[in-house]
């Protein structure tokens, strides 16, 4: 069976080498392309200021690695060694690691309990609600969308800062990269409209990528095609996109290839 990640490139490598070694006919094929910041002095500037939020929130992996490409060396957060005790906030496995990743320390990361499976905003709130009050103030560290459309790529992040300011916050965001819709070429059109009706399983972990899928292939049905969406707003896209069947995963590889072998 052949597995069609969407994934943006340096995200997709673990998933497509671990289906590979599962013996899948594994594919990546990007529907998000990642890139740096449009507003570099704004996240210069964040860094410079960064000991007056008590928190700050990272919409995804690319938020963290965005962010920590602009650190000044000097500047230590989210450890026992840094001037300022303040916390960082993710909602899932992916960001959590990357934090890890440049130098922040479990005790300072809150994150959602990653045997529950339930990656998103209201999961994240559900740990973080206590610590949020009025004159706390939190730093939301998001993307962008070159062309402005992104899907539902923001709802949760608007989701939790709405909470956070009902609750008596000062939010504050900082973009620390861009998103934008990858140009196919003729090999991935073609492999696109062949994975569209020949029994291939689409693996979606954003809206936005299928939104990107069906601009890139504007005359392309997709009744034929099946999918495994990560989330439920993904698992919609993908129904209102004409998908005939879609079936709901967790995030996790070992959770992913047993949705897949339920398609078998």
């Amino acid at each position: 069976m052949r597995v069609i990640v969407t994934r943006p490139v340096g995200e997709a490598q673990k998933w497509v080498k671990t289906l590979q070694d599962a013996d899948y006919q594994a594919a990546s094929l990007p529907l998000i392309e990642v890139l740096p910041t449009p507003q570099p002095e704004a996240v210069r500037s964040a860094w410079q200021n960064i000991g007056q939020w008590d928190a700050a929130m990272f919409v995804s992996r690319n938020a963290v690695n965005g962010f920590f490409t602009l650190k000044p060396s000097e500047v230590t957060v989210f450890s026992a060694q840094a001037a300022t005790q303040n916390r960082a906030y993710v909602t899932g496995p992916g960001s959590y690691s990357a934090l890890l990743r440049v130098g922040a320390q479990a005790p300072w990361i809150d994150s959602p309990d990653h045997a529950t499976g339930q990656f998103d905003s209201e999961a994240l709130w559900n740990v973080v609600r206590g610590q949020v009050g009025k004159g706390f103030r939190l730093l939301i560290v998001r993307g962008t969308t070159v062309n402005g459309a992104g899907g539902d790529a923001g709802v949760g992040r608007d989701w939790f800062a709405k909470r956070a300011a009902t609750a008596g916050a000062q939010v504050d965001f900082v973009v620390a990269y861009q998103r934008q819709q990858p140009q196919f070429d003729t090999l991935q059109r073609e492999l696109a409209i062949a994975a569209a009706n020949d029994g291939s399983v689409w693996l979606f972990s954003s809206s936005e990528a299928i939104t990107n899928l069906q601009a890139q292939c504007p005359a392309q049905g997709w009744s034929g095609a099946r999918a495994i969406a990560t989330h439920p707003r993904i698992a919609l896209a993908a129904k209102e996109a004409g998908f005939g069947v879609v079936r709901e995963s967790r995030p996790e590889l070992p959770a992913l290839m047993a949705s897949i072998e339920s398609l078998q």
